[in-house]
């Protein structure tokens, strides 16, 4: 599988901006490229809520930003055994896979501990040391499986119980002697072809007889183990072989290094490098919320490229995007704004046409790679022009606007002018609604020259209830300047009915003193024939910006 693609448009996203991240994500998908997931950098404003609502689509996926978190370096193909595998097995599949650490799960996924070389050696140390009475946690079952034995009589083959072994190879007093000194219960005894020996093992009622080298076990011997309850394996191996063997069949739960905890996918690569240089492998299970294990990360994993890049619908300007962008590679990008200047470090795709909604880029983008548009898009793209445009009337309309437009509209079979009526007419209400969110609906940052300024926009059917208000809407622009070190703040309330605006500003003086608008009252401007916050504001502030001392 490929790595995600965010379709992502600009922080505080407006109807056009989330649409054509929809739109665009459903385009790459229906060309084969599945790995494409539509995205959104805020919150949805009540026009793009009832949009989407009202074409029963689902929103793209929320990500409030993208600095570096372990999801998007982590290794997803990992390899991870449940508690109750054998060491031997687990030790096979790290071998096999050249997995440095091995997640150890429950049946459910849910992370229970880590097998590291670490921890492997350690056992190994333990298996190789001549006191080959050392007792560890097995099954009858575990052993079998170790050793690829075939069971002849078993016992509560699942049931774990403490593993001492014995190798049968002494004369039989002195071996009688040796059991005698053990519980039999847990008494696991390796032997090869020792009738005497076998008969004696399970006359003492062992917990299991291991017979070696396919050596067959008379059937006398195996009634009686049936009638003594003990469990007979018989095995390929030499004696030295399958003892050594045995201490392997235990539990990997038994051997997990439980000090090395998970990482969440949502950690910041800041907070786990520190826990990566702690780790003895040098690398972590990532686990989500539920404690599932979801991947591993390395050290290594750090340095390379992340697991995801993305596309940028509808901005170009970095300080516009979600938080963190510049640590990915963005492959594309298609807008409608001005250019801002920046550098990537590959070539990309990018789409900038002069047109009053990126939705009519992206309907016109369906058409001329022949990909019939579905129903549901054709509406989301529809009302994605007619807002952003206020409904073709907007300065920013271009003829390929009402072209594209007028094509979805035939397929949607939808009313332009009355869908249009209808959507922004969701967008206008401001009755309940704070300041702060009014103004961080739709605002967007600009750089000119070493300044920085925001405006931010709304359309509303009729002015009187935002200037009823203005002490709350100039207070909240105020403090959202000083918040972010501009030189100016502005809101522009946009009259759909009169198609002309009023600009809210809280200012440096220095720059208020250069405006030249009709003036309202105090910080308040009227701005006739205004609509357009693209085409028609942003180049007479930027051309006044340029002007401050």
């Amino acid at each position: 599988m490929s790595n995600t693609v965010y379709v992502i448009g600009h922080r505080n996203p407006d109807t056009d901006s989330v649409v054509a991240a929809t739109a665009y994500a459903r385009l790459s998908q229906l060309r084969g490229k599945t790995n494409y997931v539509a995205a959104r950098a805020g919150k949805l404003s009540p026009q793009t809520e009832y949009v989407f609502k009202r074409f029963n689509v689902e929103p793209p996926v929320y990500i409030p930003d993208l600095i570096p978190k372990a999801e998007y370096y982590m290794n997803k193909k990992y390899v991870a055994v449940q508690g109750d595998v054998s060491l031997w097995e687990a030790a096979a599949k790290m071998i096999s896979t050249n997995a440095p650490v091995l997640p150890i799960i429950d049946d459910k996924g849910t992370y229970r501990g880590l097998l590291n070389y670490n921890a492997f050696a350690l056992n190994s140390f333990k298996i190789l040391s001549p006191r080959r009475d050392e007792i560890f946690l097995t099954s009858v079952s575990l052993i079998e499986k170790t050793l690829k034995a075939t069971p002849i009589v078993e016992f509560d083959a699942d049931d774990y119980f403490k593993c001492t072994i014995m190798v049968g190879d002494d004369e039989p007093a002195t071996f009688k002697k040796l059991i005698d000194e053990r519980p039999v219960k847990n008494l696991v005894v390796v032997t090869g072809d020792r009738y005497d020996i076998q008969k004696m093992c399970i006359e003492s009622k062992v917990r299991a007889l291991i017979v070696t080298q396919d050596y067959i076990v008379s059937k006398d011997l195996v009634e009686l183990a049936k009638k003594n309850h003990v469990s007979i394996l018989a095995g390929h191996d030499s004696t030295v072989k399958t003892a050594m063997l045995i201490e392997y069949s235990s539990p990997v739960s038994a051997m997990a290094d439980t000090k090395s905890q998970p990482v969440y996918g949502t950690d910041t690569v800041q907070k786990i490098r520190p826990l990566l240089a702690e780790s003895p492998s040098r690398c972590l299970p990532v686990v989500n919320a539920k404690n599932k294990v979801i991947g591993i990360i390395s050290e290594s994993d750090l340095i390379h490229e992340a697991n995801i890049s993305t596309v940028l619908v509808d901005h170009n300007e970095l300080h516009q995007a979600v938080e963190g962008i510049e640590n990915y590679r963005i492959q594309e990008i298609i807008d409608h704004h001005r250019i801002n200047t920046f550098s990537t470090k590959q070539p990309i795709n990018f789409i900038n046409m002069t047109v009053g909604s990126t939705c009519s880029i992206l309907t016109r983008m369906y058409r001329d790679s022949r990909v019939p548009v579905p129903k549901d898009v054709a509406s989301l793209l529809l009302c994605g022009i007619l807002s952003d445009t206020l409904i073709l009337q907007s300065a920013t309309t271009t003829e390929y606007d009402i072209e594209q437009a007028e094509y979805l509209a035939a397929i949607s079979d939808l009313d332009i002018k009355e869908l249009g009526n209808d959507i922004i007419k969701a967008g206008s209400h401001i009755g309940g609604r704070s300041a702060d969110e009014v103004i961080h609906q739709d605002m967007k940052e600009y750089d000119e020259g070493k300044f920085k300024f925001s405006v931010s926009q709304i359309e509303v059917d009729g002015t009187r209830e935002i200037i009823e208000r203005r002490a709350e809407f100039l207070e909240r622009l105020e403090a959202e300047r000083k918040a972010s070190g501009a030189l100016y703040c502005a809101l522009l309330a946009t009259d759909i009915t009169v198609l002309s605006s009023v600009m809210f500003i809280a200012s440096d003086p220095k720059f208020e003193s250069l405006l030249n608008f009709p003036k309202k009252e105090e910080h308040i401007y009227y701005m006739k024939d205004i609509v357009s916050r693209k085409k028609q504001l942003i180049p007479l502030l930027s051309e006044l910006t340029s002007k401050v001392e």
